[in-house]
């Protein structure tokens, strides 16, 4: 499969955030934001950076406990939904559309997270141009939470070539391809409602746990922690996700 490096720039939008947006529960969201609040271990009106934020769902959830949220992303359509949701609820969240690798403030927030699976659809320079982003943004001391379900360990262990899912009035079916000498997982979405198809290719890197901690250490952080479940569980080679804590490095 020939993916083109920047597929992400087309594929957040119309059936594909309707897709996600009937996947996410409330009581999902409730508990991933009670992880990211003791994980990042600060109190309210301390300033956290979610990134991509997506439609604005944990920081809306973050805002609403006091916290003061700031939320990236590229796609369009999620930025406009986080900013009605904001107004909605009356919560001051400052959210803004733009390329997570380039995020302006330097040493601004107290804690950072990336949740979604949202990691490594870029190149390897790519992905590790936000971490280091990311790393300039935070405080020196601050901790950075990255979620993954795509972890090599255990993505490549369970690998399955054709996967179905009804969700709503959707029907998707993924299809699977992964190319070992790139360390890339391609993968052709499917998308169908209503009597419509639309097909959307996107390639993301399959790092395994030692080479994402890497990766953080060379940005500027210390000390990997990965945890498989939000109930805190230590990763392991039957965890379905990655969920790394880590610390920027104080000067």
């Amino acid at each position: 499969m020939n993916v083109r490096e920047e597929w992400w720039e087309n594929f957040f939008h119309g059936v594909a955030l309707d897709l996600w947006r009937g996947a996410v529960t409330e009581e999902q969201t409730r508990v991933e934001a009670d992880f990211i609040g003791t994980m990042l271990g600060l109190s309210p009106g301390t300033e956290i950076l979610d990134v991509p934020c997506g439609n604005g769902r944990l920081s809306l959830e973050l805002a609403a406990r006091g916290y003061s949220l700031t939320g990236v992303d590229f796609a369009a359509e999620f930025i406009e939904e986080a900013h009605a949701g904001a107004v909605e609820r009356n919560l001051p969240v400052a959210f803004e559309q733009r390329d997570m690798r380039e995020l302006p403030w330097a040493a601004r927030f107290d804690g950072a997270f990336c949740f979604g699976n949202s990691f490594g659809y870029m190149t390897d320079e790519g992905n590790a141009d936000f971490l280091k982003a990311v790393g300039r943004a935070l405080k020196p001391g601050a901790r950075f939470i990255i979620d993954t379900h795509n972890i090599a360990e255990t993505t490549l262990l369970k690998f399955k070539q054709r996967q179905w899912f009804e969700i709503g009035n959707i029907t998707l079916l993924i299809e699977n391809s992964y190319d070992h000498v790139t360390s890339r997982l391609h993968t052709d979405y499917i998308f169908m409602r209503d009597g419509k198809t639309d097909r959307r290719p996107s390639s993301q890197r399959l790092y395994t746990y030692g080479e994402l901690c890497r990766l953080l250490l060379e940005a500027g952080f210390k000390e990997c922690e990965g945890y498989g479940l939000l109930d805190q569980e230590p990763f392991n080679m039957n965890s379905d996700r990655l969920i790394m804590v880590t610390t920027k490095k104080s000067d």
